[in-house]
């Protein structure tokens, strides 16, 4: 996006439409669209299924420019009279089906969600936005794990990375991510997307690893870990991923690719010491289970072109950490309920 084309955006009056906004992700970005941006109305469109959850946002519930909708990806004709109700002109979406493990079991889930779900957003915006496309744009966010896995230590994942999806969840990541695309080259709209790595922090749900391993210790619970623990990922606060969703969102290039990442890839086993040690437990709290079926074996993404954007982390991975255990410590009447649920 050319700087008069970037200019013309930010002086517009936005309706923004960001799904998934009462999970984990979504809510951090709702929130810091809300407050950064009182002028613009931000929708939240949620299903509110097992992990969404509006006490999420209860800080920004009363803010004049938030407004909450209950409705699913899967309902086009709601869709449909969102955008034209709305008079909305662009789109964060965030809503999918996320847990890998849940996916292994029930991939059909994730098809419909993240695939038919996807391509039924991108009707809506294409038809509402039909003739007068200037000014708006549909932000797809995916994930690194559609590249597959690393095995070289010294190589990371460009966003010119050929596809290599390993599980039903990061396949159907895969596909809606080509459904963007298409969608940008077949009829012009102006689509970005970024690739997140492994995100974490306060309001995620405790089936992923740093909150359920985190619940898990402040109940005097062991931790399960998959395999040998040697799996790395490349832990990334929340409240910087969403800071790269905003700056991607007003500065990124139409068409482009974004990887969004940290720096700080760790093993599994790793993390899970420095866990261990925020809770002054031992090695008696971990659990050796089963390797997960297709478990890759490392992620790391290279972020060279959302740096040159002016993106850059604001905690290192400890900081970051130590922010999210006190979190769970402090808030025991967001997640216990959620864990009773499981």
């Amino acid at each position: 996006m050319n700087l008069y084309l970037c200019r013309l955006y930010n002086q517009m009056k936005k309706n923004i439409l960001i799904t998934g906004g009462a999970g984990f992700i979504g809510s951090h970005v709702v929130r810091l669209m809300v407050t950064k941006y009182p002028e613009y109305q931000i929708f939240n469109l949620d299903a509110l299924t097992y992990a969404g959850n509006l006490e999420n946002l209860k800080d920004i519930e009363q803010s004049p420019n938030y407004h909450f909708i209950k409705a699913n990806i899967l309902e086009a004709d709601s869709l449909k009279d969102i955008f034209e109700k709305h008079a909305i002109t662009d789109v964060i979406h965030l809503a999918a089906e996320s847990h890998v493990d849940r996916s292994i079991t029930d991939p059909l889930a994730f098809v419909r969600t993240n695939v038919i779900g996807t391509v039924n957003l991108l009707q809506a915006a294409k038809k509402h936005w039909a003739g007068k496309m200037e000014g708006k744009r549909f932000y797809h966010i995916s994930t690194d794990e559609v590249y597959g896995e690393l095995h070289d230590p010294k190589e990371f994942f460009l966003e010119t990375t050929s596809y290599d999806p390993r599980s039903p969840y990061s396949a159907s990541k895969a596909s809606s991510d080509h459904f963007v695309r298409a969608y940008h080259e077949t009829y012009g709209l102006n689509t970005v997307v970024t690739r997140g790595s492994n995100t974490f922090g306060p309001y995620q749900y405790p089936e992923k690893a740093i909150p359920l391993f985190t619940t898990n210790l402040l109940d005097d619970k062991k931790i399960p870990l998959y395999g040998d623990g040697l799996n790395e990922r490349d832990w990334l606060y929340v409240d910087d991923h969403c800071t790269g969703v905003h700056l991607v969102l007003e500065k990124g290039n139409v068409g482009e690719i974004y990887n969004i990442g940290a720096g700080n890839e760790t093993a599994n086993r790793v993390l899970v010491d420095k866990l261990l040690a925020l809770h002054g437990k031992d090695e008696s709290s971990v659990n050796y289970v089963a390797d997960r079926l297709g478990h890759d074996r490392r992620y790391s993404v290279d972020i060279a072109k959302i740096t040159a954007l002016g993106w850059k982390r604001k905690r290192s991975l400890d900081e970051a950490l130590d922010e999210t255990v006190k979190w769970y410590r402090d808030n025991r009447w967001w997640w216990e309920p959620l864990k009773g649920k499981k």
